[in-house]
């Protein structure tokens, strides 16, 4: 039997592992795992960690769809009574008599002033749901990615700041209330002093507002109390 040609002695056979270069390494020309981790690079900076994000606006659809409604039903009473006195019949009751009531009745009246103040108001808070946010309850957060936004609800931004009360030692319960610009935390404490329990509460309540990322951090207000006595 004639032997393969292209084979190697036994000694020969074994293949050497190769070598990584320093400077291969250094300018990324490593094996794929450098290069995926080289990608991937440090975690991103907050954006706009400086700036205020706006609050949130409202969509209003309840309010919105009411005055639609009303809209569309006064306009289609004023249209089809139109639409009856072209074609010959009388026009309704209530028109003619609202028109007579204007005619008549001087712009001091107080009926007139009662009626100009009830649509003054109607429109003032029509006005103002135009130009105000809304959505008073969701906190904004800060930016992490150009185009998105996030929002924190003060009642989840309270529930966390309790979780972090009552991990102090000495505090038996606590309520928090967060509000727009200040979170107040009223905390039982049935052990340890009152001033200790006070100090620690500020240092991890801080630290747990800077945590919850919001583009406006509230300020803190803590009180602690000794709880009462039964009987």
């Amino acid at each position: 039997m004639s032997e393969p040609q292209g084979t190697q002695p036994p000694e020969d056979s074994t293949q050497r592992l190769p070598v990584l270069d320093k400077r291969e390494t250094e300018n990324g020309d490593g094996p794929d795992r450098s290069e995926s981790s080289a990608a991937s690079g440090p975690p991103p900076e907050l954006e706009g960690k400086d700036e205020r994000e706006g609050r949130f606006w409202s969509a209003r659809r309840v309010p919105a769809a009411v005055v639609a409604l009303l809209l569309l039903g006064v306009a289609g009473l004023f249209l089809y009574d139109i639409v009856s006195v072209r074609a010959g019949r009388p026009g309704m009751g209530w028109r003619r008599e609202l028109a007579r009531q204007l005619a008549e009745r001087p712009l001091d009246d107080t009926w007139v002033l009662v009626g100009a103040g009830v649509v003054a108001v109607l429109g003032l808070g029509l006005l103002i749901l135009a130009v105000t946010p809304g959505l008073r309850d969701v906190l904004p957060m800060r930016r992490t990615h150009t185009g998105v936004r996030a929002g924190l609800h003060r009642d989840a931004a309270a529930t966390a700041l309790r979780d972090r009360a009552m991990e102090v030692a000495g505090v038996q319960s606590a309520r928090v209330r967060v509000r727009r610009r200040r979170a107040d935390v009223r905390a039982m404490s049935h052990f340890r002093e009152l001033d200790d329990v006070r100090t620690e509460l500020d240092d991890v309540l801080a630290d747990a507002v800077r945590g919850l990322g919001l583009s406006q951090p509230p300020s803190l207000s803590v009180r602690v109390r000794r709880p009462g006595r039964k009987g």
